[in-house]
């Protein structure tokens, strides 16, 4: 469902709550089902309310400019998602990994 038309939109949603919520992307990919960002956010902000801004956010929009997308699914996202801290890894291994997500 997150391809085409539907991608870029997200794209620009994500982009608009991480400047909004003074985080910052560092490295992004929309798979058809599922969204790879690695993203820096201060941690009194919690990447809990983080994800939460964007799930929303992004449900509500793009349901309402895309309405193929409420006649298919019941919701948009799953009220589930995986958070690793990074620690000392390198950040271009970081971007490199969720950049070449598509080619897997």
């Amino acid at each position: 469902m997150l391809v085409g038309a539907v991608e870029s939109r997200l794209k620009e949603i994500i982009k608009e709550v991480t400047v909004k919520c003074k985080a910052e992307i560092q490295g992004m990919e929309i798979m058809p089902n599922h969204v790879h960002l690695v993203i820096e956010v201060d941690p009194q902000y919690g990447i809990h309310r983080l994800v939460r801004q964007m799930k929303g956010l992004s449900s509500h929009i793009l349901r309402r400019e895309f309405p193929q997308l409420r006649s298919r699914l019941p919701t948009l996202w799953t009220n589930s998602y995986f958070v690793a801290t990074v620690g000392g890894a390198p950040l271009a291994i970081l971007k490199q990994y969720v950049e070449n997500q598509k080619h897997v």
